[in-house]
């Protein structure tokens, strides 16, 4: 019997010496995190993302992994996750990479190229194309681990105070929008101002700016926008999808065990793609409640805007592409795998929605 005991021992002791044993040594530690996010606290969709996050990985890992969600501006103010996350002040945050453009302009490509990838197809190139690879590269120097954390999909075009007839119509307004869409609508005569979203209506309602695009209906109706302007328009030119990011500090992903980094990615992946779910679910309804109940005007983009906004986009994102060798390799990498999904879609996607409504809703 001691001798059972003795060769046992010894055995544990050289596969830890080996390092064979760190899930045993580590299965019943428990880990308490912080998340800090750019959204009001339980906003829909892009908000109540994070919230399932933490429920699902504390159920996956039976509470090992509890996760404390922060709303923007409880712990610190929505642009300064990063920056937070990066410290290792909180473990884990959830936005937005075009906020960061100040800090790394090429981020900007993961979260919205105008006239770019859907969320289907960026998802495609993330997980499939090497874009998930080239945004941890763009993010190494932050001390941060990126995954696709949310996608909104189509965007709307954005609640103005005027009526927009035309480019000319553009000229002198003050709008909110972030990204490479507010560096277009710029070189259209729009002076663009970035804020968080908490910031959107009362600076809508009070003049400060003349116009503002957000998510899309789901999230506007939620915000009351319709309270605040009276044109709504589309399509979202400037974010056919919005990728929403979850980062995570570098060291605290290393202090895990295996299974609950596979655990956290895996409930990432989860909201990533039920985010998406939900936007497309939610968004005709709020559309349906703005227009019939709120009397909201409902506009398409004048053809002269979209036109001029699809050949300024071209110039911008080439622009990006060109100013630096990171940023090149991204550029590269994201045409060309649009190219190619452009030609599978025009025989799938978008013959079968022209071929399901050729004359158009009605």
């Amino acid at each position: 019997m001691q001798l059972n005991k003795l060769a046992f021992g010894i055995a544990v002791g050289t596969m830890t010496a080996m390092g064979t044993l760190p899930a045993i040594a580590n299965a019943a530690d428990t880990y308490s995190w912080k998340m800090v996010t750019s959204w009001p606290k339980n906003f829909p969709g892009v908000g109540q993302g994070p919230e399932r996050l933490a429920r699902l990985v504390d159920e996956m890992s039976d509470g090992r992994l509890k996760i404390k969600v922060y709303g923007a501006g409880q712990l610190v103010p929505g642009f300064e996750v990063l920056d937070t996350v990066s410290s290792g002040t909180a473990q884990i945050g959830h936005s937005a990479s075009y906020y960061w453009k100040g800090k790394s302009p090429e981020a900007q490509f993961f979260a919205a190229v105008p006239f770019g990838m859907t969320a289907q197809e960026m998802n495609a190139w993330l997980h499939y194309g090497g874009g998930l690879e080239l945004w941890n590269e763009v993010y190494d120097k932050f001390g941060v681990e990126v995954m696709a954390g949310g996608s909104s999909g189509v965007q709307m075009g954005g609640w103005f105070n005027k009526e927009i007839n035309s480019v000319a119509d553009l000229d002198g307004l003050k709008m909110r929008m972030p990204g490479l869409g507010g560096d277009v609508m710029q070189q259209m005569g729009v002076a663009t101002v970035s804020m968080p979203g908490g910031e959107i209506f009362t600076s809508l309602q009070s003049g400060a700016i003349d116009a503002t695009e957000w998510i899309g209906p789901y999230n506007d109706l939620a915000f009351g926008l319709y309270q605040a302007a009276k044109y709504y328009y589309y399509p979202g030119w400037h974010e056919p999808t919005v990728t929403f990011e979850a980062i995570v500090n570098d060291e605290a992903m290393a202090e895990l065990p295996d299974d609950l980094k596979a655990i956290l990615r895996s409930a990432v992946r989860d909201v990533n793609q039920d985010m998406l779910d939900e936007y497309t679910a939610r968004n005709n309804d709020a559309l349906e409640t703005l227009i019939n109940e709120h009397k909201v005007e409902l506009r398409r983009y004048p053809q002269d805007v979209l036109d001029k906004a699809r050949e300024l986009s071209q110039g911008v994102v080439k622009k990006l592409g060109d100013s630096n060798e990171l940023a090149g390799r991204i550029y590269e990498s994201y045409t060309t795998f649009e190219g190619k999904v452009e030609k599978w879609h025009e025989v799938s996607e978008q013959a079968y929605l022209n071929a399901r409504n050729p004359e158009g809703i009605k």
